[in-house]
């Protein structure tokens, strides 16, 4: 008798059957609240363990920061019997420091078993050929548009090639701003699940883990960089300053889009693409009209 039948006649629907409907992941939020609770007492090694064997299509995004780079040396001493692997996917804005890219080399060299995803603006391989398309400065011009097409517009387009359905971001309480009430486990508004691993961690924990295993990372930390992004938007912090307190410094965001629920510039193009839409649809309509 074919599994599939077996599961018919058990009234019960497995992985292998031909009938019934499955969501790929599905979290109720009462669900969602027991997980956030019982995973917000494990330290971050643990919960890491949970979603290799939890979540498929499990991804790593990182720009190699401190927590990311944690993250990925966690992920290479875990005894793993089930033999997930996590691949990176790196969003390469073509407008990292040096630091940041040399980084990411000493990191392939150190973690020669990780498989790195590199994505960038569309249509773009250089700097130069970035400043062709959108002009001068275009992170000075209009901020938002330079967040969708340098970052937002590339992890969507890698998140849709290779199918991600979760990943582990290096977002924690302790960086300050829109990440003081991280949950372990989030939802964005594509039902991505997002996972934080070391959302209780301290920066000074981060730092002693490093120190401690000697990870590699980025030298910029040394000259008061406590996060690091594009060297046009980046900057040291001073004493008692959130870590991210130099990133947009002087303007009233400390996201980018990536985890923000909806850029502006993300709602503009969605709103535009539903006035297309709704004029599509009026020109169906009439020529339905014309036709009657």
């Amino acid at each position: 008798m074919s599994s599939s039948s077996e599961d018919i006649e058990s009234g019960y629907a497995s992985a292998t059957s031909d009938n019934g409907g499955f969501a790929d992941i599905y979290f109720s939020k009462a669900h969602l609240k027991f997980l956030n609770h019982q995973l917000s007492q494990l330290e971050p090694q643990d919960i890491l363990k949970w979603c290799l064997i939890s979540l498929p299509n499990l991804y790593q995004t990182t720009a190699f920061g401190l927590t990311g780079l944690v993250t990925i040396d966690m992920l290479s001493k875990i005894d793993n019997p089930t033999k997930q692997r996590t691949d990176l996917i790196f969003l390469d804005t073509l407008h990292h420091f040096s630091e940041t890219l040399s980084l990411v080399d000493r990191v392939k060299a150190r973690y020669p078993e990780v498989n790195l995803h590199v994505y960038k603006p569309a249509g773009s391989e250089t700097a130069e050929q970035f400043t062709a398309k959108h002009g001068e400065n275009l992170w000075a011009i209009n901020d938002e548009l330079y967040d969708w097409v340098a970052k937002v517009e590339p992890l969507q387009r890698a998140n849709a090639e290779l199918q991600v359905q979760a990943v582990l971001t290096g977002r924690r309480r302790s960086q300050g701003a829109q990440r003081g009430d991280l949950d372990i486990i989030e939802i964005d508004d594509a039902g991505l699940i997002k996972v934080n691993p070391l959302a209780n961690w301290t920066f000074k924990q981060v730092k002693a883990y490093i120190d401690e295993h000697n990870v590699p990372y980025n030298e910029l930390l040394d000259r008061g960089y406590k996060s690091v992004g594009d060297w046009h938007s980046t900057k040291p912090i001073k004493e008692g300053e959130d870590e991210r307190a130099g990133r947009w410094a002087g303007k009233s965001k400390s996201e980018c889009g990536i985890h923000n629920k909806k850029s502006r510039y993300a709602q503009f193009l969605m709103e535009a693409e539903a006035k297309k839409q709704q004029e599509e649809l009026t020109k169906a309509l009439e020529a339905v009209e014309i036709t009657v």
